[in-house]
């Protein structure tokens, strides 16, 4: 599904090193955590990998598109039909409310289905209200339904709890997981919570831009069965 090769990525005209020349390959419909500290360059290997920024060097594989062969066209048509995002930040229009921020979603690919994603993410009763009369789990809720309108073929996730209390986290990340698991969507997370990679088929450790360890969860566990 996603195999990148000896992927360089620098900042400051290459002063700065972010990215050493990462390989991985990911498979389709498989649950990835991305872990590590601040600043391990796990955030910029997502943006690489989702086609967010391009690399310095290596190259990204999706079957057999090539990220680093694409025009910047190119580069957005196969973020709109290909890749859904959802962020610590929640990025909502303000001045749009909730079914209006999901339908610009759910409009890049013509669905017509996104109330019941709205629906499912427990926010129906929250059509008509706008994003500064939200709580925090209710943002993060409609960046996930506007995901998900989408219908992607591969979600990235930065930090989707990070903002979030426990109860809410848990309920968020639950929703994620689940959605995954009936939409069959391939799912990569990065985090610094080691709990949370509990969840994941495939954990990917960095440190100062390089992969430095790579496992598999034999019996990934659920959003209520790990720590916090």
């Amino acid at each position: 599904m996603i195999k990148a090769e000896n992927i360089v990525k620098t900042y400051n005209g290459g002063a700065v090193e972010v990215l050493k020349g990462v390989s991985l390959d990911i498979k389709e419909g498989e649950k990835v955590v991305i872990l590590g500290a601040s600043g391990s360059g796990k955030s910029t290997l997502l943006s690489v990998l989702s086609g967010l920024e391009r690399m310095d060097g290596g190259k990204v594989f999706y079957d057999d598109k090539d990220l680093s062969s694409m025009t910047e066209k190119q580069l957005t048509e196969f973020r709109r039909n290909t890749v859904g995002f959802i962020f610590q930040q929640y990025y909502l229009l303000p001045h749009l409310n909730v079914e209006n921020n999901v339908k610009m979603g759910a409009d890049l690919i013509g669905n017509k289905d996104f109330r019941e994603i709205i629906k499912a993410v427990g926010l129906e009763s929250k059509l008509k209200n706008k994003p500064a009369e939200l709580s925090g789990g209710e943002q993060q809720r409609v960046c996930i339904a506007r995901a998900l309108a989408k219908n992607p073929k591969v979600l990235f996730l930065d930090e989707p709890t990070g903002a979030l209390d426990e109860k809410t986290g848990r309920e968020v990340l639950d929703y994620i997981i689940k959605s995954q698991g009936e939409r069959g969507f391939t799912m990569v997370m990065v985090t610094h919570n080691l709990n949370i990679a509990e969840t994941a088929d495939t954990v990917i450790k960095m440190n100062s831009g390089v992969i430095t360890e790579v496992y598999h969860n034999a019996t990934p566990k659920t959003a209520f069965e790990i720590g916090w």
